[in-house]
């Protein structure tokens, strides 16, 4: 996902206060929903360090930039509370369950191959499908624009920390995985809801009674963000930038964007009516198809410029721990690395553990360590391909498109470097691009929309129980969703529901922390069968 709120913090890195607005927006100065997005990013990403972090400021030669009275101007380099919080709770966990991102991986991957898969297990989708379902909704703009604009903001430096960031994520992913098939809720109908909302309203208060309000207002909380969310960064946004790649590569005009929108809300419609089985085999297909697309054209370029790749590496390394103010000297680098890899594989937002609850399972914790690969395949495959292609290409350094993209929007800038650095190899690569764009798109508005209708099958089971009886009403507000968001521009709505999107990880990490000792009590359960031999391959 890439979040268009989200880059004020990582612009935040590398320039000064001043010159970052936190929501950038067209409406009009008196917007109450401008005032509203203002105080919820200034809430969500405050400078934990008080502004003590101050670097002398340098133009692209290293040079230091003097005022009018030629002393050396300074900037203040901010560390966001949410991308520190969530760093916090990806080490929390890594450390709790003992690395388990680490020596549960090799067995994560046999179990993702099916060699554990029982279909007499309760669940509605396989492994592989619960983690296509799950990467749909990551693998999308952010892999392609977000790690250009990250780049192009913190220097290659930032892929570095990306994959740092990612390695810890592994673990809230894990946690969370296994709490949402623990807790999953087996509705009347047969389908499955599970994921945040269900295991801290039911988790929380099943420690002890005093902890049950807590639990039961994280919930809410959570599901009332996840609709939002889901509507509007996993929905508007994604259709507003799919049908502006296809108007703008093919030249169409702006009076085709009612059509293109019409067209994706068709398909769109199509499968979410199916519900989690039919999205489970969407994914399986599209998901594979369109990042072996990608990577494969990648690896084309990387291979076409294999002698630059030991100096693009040096780069990515080298400048991880650069003093270079031009982009906010180590903090600052450090700062962009760790957001874009937190809103590129979603973890500690706590919302692949939607889809991971529908499995087919009666283990939580293989379940839990299925959910890992996601930030492997999303950040540490997907994103490093692009970051090298950028990098060895050199458009991150290039003057002429820096200048070009000033006054874009952050995807719309990123689009422009990515499609320029394929483009400088392979010619035609922008149309690819377009089709690398459209299905990233599509395939996380057919995720978040399951996950948006989770969150409002909770909401109004406590409303009269009637939440698997007007799910239907979600869907085809979704469906309806996509066509305004494609025609529309919608800057103060979308940076508003993005707030709500970001704020999923406050109460997924707070009530994962409570309950993290039983999944580590589960988890050395399971290993320890695991390595007695006492549980054994189906296939």
């Amino acid at each position: 996902i890439c979040l268009p709120g989200v880059v004020a913090a990582e612009e935040s890195a590398t320039d000064s206060a001043a010159e970052v607005e936190a929501a950038p927006t067209a409406e009009p100065e008196g917007s109450r929903l401008r005032a509203i997005n203002e105080f919820m990013f200034a809430t969500l990403f405050f400078d934990i360090s008080g502004g003590r972090i101050q670097i002398d400021e340098v133009d692209k030669n290293d040079e230091p930039v003097l005022d009018a009275s030629g002393v050396a101007k300074q900037k203040t380099i901010p560390v966001p509370f949410l991308v520190a919080f969530l760093l916090f709770g990806g080490i929390y966990f890594t450390f709790f369950h003992r690395w388990i991102n680490v020596r549960g991986f090799a067995h994560a991957i046999q179990v993702v191959r099916g060699k554990f898969d029982n279909p007499e297990d309760q669940g509605e989708i396989s492994h592989f499908r619960a983690l296509t379902s799950a990467l749909s909704a990551t693998i999308g703009l952010g892999n392609i624009a977000g790690v250009a604009v990250a780049i192009q903001t913190g220097g290659p430096g930032a892929v570095f920390w990306m994959f740092i960031a990612a390695i810890f994520s592994m673990a809230s992913k894990f946690n969370s995985c296994t709490l949402s098939q623990v807790y999953r809720k087996v509705n009347d109908d047969g389908s499955i809801s599970g994921g945040p909302m269900y295991y801290l309203d039911i988790g929380l208060s099943s420690l002890h009674k005093s902890l049950a309000p807590l639990g039961k207002f994280l919930a809410i909380a959570y599901a009332v963000m996840a609709m939002g969310g889901a509507l509007g960064a996993g929905n508007m946004f994604q259709s507003n930038q799919a049908t502006q790649s296809i108007v703008d590569t093919f030249a169409l005009g702006d009076g085709a964007r009612l059509t293109v929108g019409i067209v994706l809300a068709v398909f769109v419609g199509a499968v979410i009516l199916g519900g989690i089985k039919r999205i489970g085999a969407a994914t399986a297909r599209i998901v594979p198809a369109m990042c072996i697309i990608y990577v494969l054209a990648s690896l084309y370029i990387i291979f076409s410029n294999l002698s630059e790749v030991p100096h693009a590496l040096g780069l990515i390394v080298g400048m991880a721990f650069s003093k270079n103010a031009l982009f906010g000297g180590l903090v600052g680098v450090l700062v962009t690395g760790v957001t874009r890899a937190a809103f590129s594989n979603e973890g500690g937002l706590g919302s692949a553990a939607i889809a991971h609850a529908a499995a087919k399972t009666d283990e939580p914790v293989r379940e839990g360590l299925v959910a890992m690969i996601g930030p492997v395949i999303d950040t540490m495959i997907v994103c490093t391909m692009t970051a090298l292609v950028i990098v060895i290409t050199g458009v991150w350094e290039n003057a002429e498109l820096t200048a070009q993209s000033a006054g874009m929007d952050s995807t719309l800038k990123g689009v422009l470097l990515t499609s320029e650095a394929f483009g400088s190899v392979i010619p035609w690569f922008p149309y690819v691009l377009t089709v690398c764009i459209t299905l990233f798109a599509y395939s996380s508005m057919i995720a978040w929309c399951y996950y948006g209708e989770r969150g409002w099958i909770y909401i109004f089971d406590h409303l009269g129980g009637s939440g698997v009886k007007s799910v239907i009403v979600f869907r085809l507000i979704f469906i309806g969703v996509v066509v305004f968001g494609a025609v529309n521009r919608l800057n103060d709505i979308l940076d508003f529901s993005d707030v709500m999107l970001l704020s999923m990880a406050l109460p997924n990490i707070i009530g994962s922390m409570f309950l993290a000792p039983k999944v580590y009590g589960m988890l050395k359960d399971y290993m320890k069968r695991l390595q007695s031999g006492e549980m054994k391959p189906t296939s």
